[in-house]
């Protein structure tokens, strides 16, 4: 049973787009490995951006100097 579990900012992805990201990386399990769609589970969470760096800084403050 694949589970892939995917981190993301959260910064306004809609519902929309998050059900895209889960069918396209299923089907990428299922063409890519072989597993079976029905017990290949998805989970995308949502990370503030204040909790996620990179290069020793926040990705909050990353965005607003326009790095």
């Amino acid at each position: 049973m694949p589970f892939v579990n995917i981190k993301i900012t959260r910064d306004g992805v809609t519902p929309e787009k998050k059900a895209d990201v889960i069918r396209g990386v299923t089907q990428v399990m299922v063409d890519v490995l072989g597993k079976n769609p029905a017990t290949t589970m998805v989970l995308i969470e949502e990370v503030e951006t204040d909790n996620w760096g990179i290069g020793g800084e926040t990705v909050t403050v990353r965005r607003k100097r326009g790095a």
